[in-house]
């Protein structure tokens, strides 16, 4: 299997990982709700991914033979992995969360996959990356299958909550573009440690600055588990994403990564019995996602 193939297969578990992740986060800011605002819920959550995410790294590097981490790459790219903590890890999570409390679920969500376009404009301009007919059928059925989901282009009104969405989802796709680059010379977990552990430092520094971790005094239980839980697959999530990434085109791995609508949509109908959104949206992002994974799998290979 060629490493292209891999990482496009990498995106696809990457995409469930997503579907599972925003079904599950819903119950912990609902948790946490009571307690605490969306910051301080993200930076708990953040600072247990980066925390798993160390030690996977650490155990990584001493498997390879090494004694000890080598912090050479992380020495000659410390100006792109800090970039990565900024624009990845801290700015875009605030925006986001504080956008969903505010924003329609669905508005948001179509204007977060809307990734997949930004990642696209920027990989091609930037990255010289190649895309063809399949690539351009994937992205517009993607796009298409994510408005029809939200009930249309038109139904979509801009407040403060879409617009903070909508600047998160910039921030993260030139993360994309700075995070491939970076990967061609530091290993993926290293980049993800940077982007969890940096920006959650810098979200720490946020949370304190505004008072957010005032009210942990009713923490219980169920609050910990529900942070341990949500980090541990957000530590599932961005160590899958990098490795897709360094292996795979930026294009490719975004648009596979669309799919995961399809895991949260059966996991609300499933578990919590929500009816499903309308089916059209629903076949057209299964069928933009399979696409978007045969362009990948087919497509031209990129120098890594």
């Amino acid at each position: 299997m060629q490493r292209r193939q891999t990482g496009v297969l990498l995106a696809a578990v990457t995409g469930v990982i997503s579907g599972i992740a925003i079904f599950v986060n819903g119950y912990g800011v609902r948790a946490w709700a009571e307690i605490a605002n969306p910051t301080t819920y993200t930076t708990l959550k953040n600072t247990v991914a980066a925390l798993i995410l160390a030690i996977a790294a650490t155990a990584a590097a001493r498997r390879g033979g090494g004694e000890r981490v080598d912090r050479s790459p992380v020495k000659e790219h410390w100006i792109g992995l800090s970039l990565i903590a900024v624009i990845g890890g801290s700015i875009p999570f605030l925006l986001f969360f504080e956008g969903l409390a505010r924003a329609a679920s669905m508005d948001a969500a179509f204007i977060h996959k809307t990734l997949v376009v930004w990642v696209t404009v920027l990989a091609v301009s930037f990255l010289r990356e190649r895309i063809g007919f399949l690539h351009v059928a994937a992205i517009v059925l993607l796009v298409w299958g994510q408005a029809a989901l939200a009930g249309g282009v038109a139904a979509i009104e801009f407040g403060a909550g879409e617009w903070m969405i909508l600047g998160a989802t910039v921030l993260w796709s030139i993360e994309t573009v700075v995070a491939k680059r970076i990967l061609d010379s530091v290993p993926s977990l290293t980049v993800g440690v940077a982007r969890m552990a940096g920006g959650g430092v810098l979200l720490i520094l946020y949370g304190l600055g505004r008072g957010a971790f005032s009210g942990l005094t009713g923490v219980t239980t169920e609050h910990i588990l529900w942070i341990l839980l949500t980090g541990l697959i957000l530590s599932g999530y961005v160590a899958t994403w990098f490795a897709a990434l360094a292996r795979a085109q930026a294009v490719d791995v975004t648009a596979v990564l669309v799919g995961g609508a399809i895991i949260t949509a059966l996991l609300e109908l499933g578990i919590r019995d929500i009816a499903l959104p309308p089916v059209l949206g629903l076949v057209l992002v299964a069928i933009g996602a399979v696409v978007a994974l045969v362009a990948g799998w087919r497509g031209p290979a990129v120098a890594q």
